[in-house]
């Protein structure tokens, strides 16, 4: 009996210890990024060197009824 709680302990101790600094580091990286990357929603916006023939194709427009006529 002595012999699983002498292997059973340390693992478990282990176990905690590595959960509670992998929750620390990942909460500390987390505040980081929300510091530095915030999130912005809206829009999104056409990047400007972007070409302006790519941003609106004239193939997916709807055609006018006189040019179908």
């Amino acid at each position: 009996m002595a012999m699983v709680v002498v292997i059973s302990l340390p693992l478990i101790l282990f176990s905690v210890m590595l959960g509670v600094g992998c929750y620390l580091i990942g909460r500390a990286r987390g505040r980081k990024d929300i510091r530095t990357h915030a999130q912005v929603f809206g829009v999104p916006v056409i990047p400007p060197n972007a070409d302006k023939d790519l941003s609106s194709p004239s193939s997916c427009s709807k055609p006018k009824i006189a040019e179908i006529v």
